[in-house]
């Protein structure tokens, strides 16, 4: 399903821009961007960084000034308090202060922890992101979200912090298993219905591209979720679900390409979208590769009640769901409708 990532770079990466005035930030995204890290952190002006990485030695790049690495894993299972709080004591460790910067090297769960460890120590102190997989440099790298996880919910735990800089370099993307591309294409295939169109079949540099500036536009009109950035939820109610019930078994990619496929049901259940609508939701995240039902054993009681402790669910079950008026947050969802649509799956 993955394009061939070239070994070096033949032109200019792409870059997207997030316009947020003076805190805008470029996004570049090509073969080789990693090495451009010491020209963005002399370009804010940092004078030491500590570089959090959960990548091997040789894919960690130099900063360009004096710096502390810190090593981490990937993984929901530390995308927690007790990691943000031993990120803080080493940034301290250090003497890391509002005149240097934080740079994290890795996944989506790295750049959500580490951008919440920036946003919170000092204040705020400035953060660069290098993405390593596809599903950090298409979506969670991007748009200043950072979260943690409760026991009781995913991402509970946050705040906004946006980044000075994100390197999406695709390089790193020729090291993943094949499993770590299907996470990536569940943000992709639910990128299809909020307006990034068709990217099946485009080379992954392009389809990344096209990911970004489209959560760009949308990030640069409501930063804090006020209203058009749900759309960016797309499918991740029953996503987040399906990854707390099966103690993240399930990534969360591939979660969101079932979340996808079932918000076009639930769409279909309460008359919003036809048939065919419905359809396209079951091709398109098939056609990435990715399952469209859900997994076997999964207790659809237990679903519904981790859906209803999700942040958008303000006013009962809420979802961000397709209709005639195009995607919007739908609140106060019928809970038969619901368990309808799951049903089904």
């Amino acid at each position: 399903m993955h394009a061939p990532v070239p070994d070096r770079p033949a032109s200019e990466p792409a870059r997207v821009e997030v316009a947020l005035g003076e805190r805008s930030y470029p996004v570049l995204i090509g073969p080789g961007v990693r090495h451009r890290l010491p020209a963005e952190v002399a370009r804010i002006g940092a004078q030491r960084v500590v570089v959090v990485s959960a990548r091997p030695p040789e894919w960690t790049p130099d900063p360009g000034v004096p710096h502390r690495v810190v090593p981490v894993r990937d993984g929901e299972h530390d995308k927690s308090l007790t990691t943000v709080e031993q990120l803080c004591r080493a940034f301290a460790e250090f003497g890391l202060t509002r005149t240097d910067a934080v740079v994290s090297c890795g996944g989506g769960t790295t750049t959500d922890v580490v951008g919440l460890a920036a946003g919170l120590y000092h204040r705020g102190v400035p953060v660069i992101h290098l993405p390593t997989s596809l599903l950090a440099q298409v979506d969670a790298s991007v748009g200043g979200k950072t979260a943690v996880n409760l026991p009781e919910g995913k991402n509970l735990v946050g705040v906004y912090w946006q980044p000075r800089a994100v390197l999406c370099d695709t390089e790193h993307l020729g090291t993943l298993p094949q499993r770590e591309w299907r996470n990536g294409y569940g943000e992709i295939a639910r990128a299809h219905f909020i307006g990034a169109g068709d990217l099946r079949d485009r080379p992954v540099a392009e389809q990344i591209a096209a990911s970004v500036a489209l959560k760009a536009r949308v990030v640069a009109a409501d930063e804090r979720d006020s209203g058009l950035r749900h759309i960016l939820n797309y499918g991740h109610t029953l996503g987040h679900a399906l990854e707390r019930a099966t103690d993240f078994g399930l990534r969360h990619g591939e979660a969101v390409g079932v979340g996808t496929v079932f918000a076009g049901r639930l769409a279909g259940v309460l008359g919003r979208v036809p048939a065919d609508r419905v359809a396209e939701h079951h091709d398109v995240v098939a056609g990435y590769g990715l399952d469209t039902t859900l997994p076997a054993g999964v207790d659809h009681d237990e679903l519904i009640a981790l859906m209803r402790r999700d942040k958008k669910a303000t006013s009962g079950l809420s979802f961000v769901l397709d209709g005639p008026g195009g995607v919007e947050l739908v609140a106060r969802v019928p809970e038969a409708a619901v368990r309808t649509a799951l049903s089904g799956m």
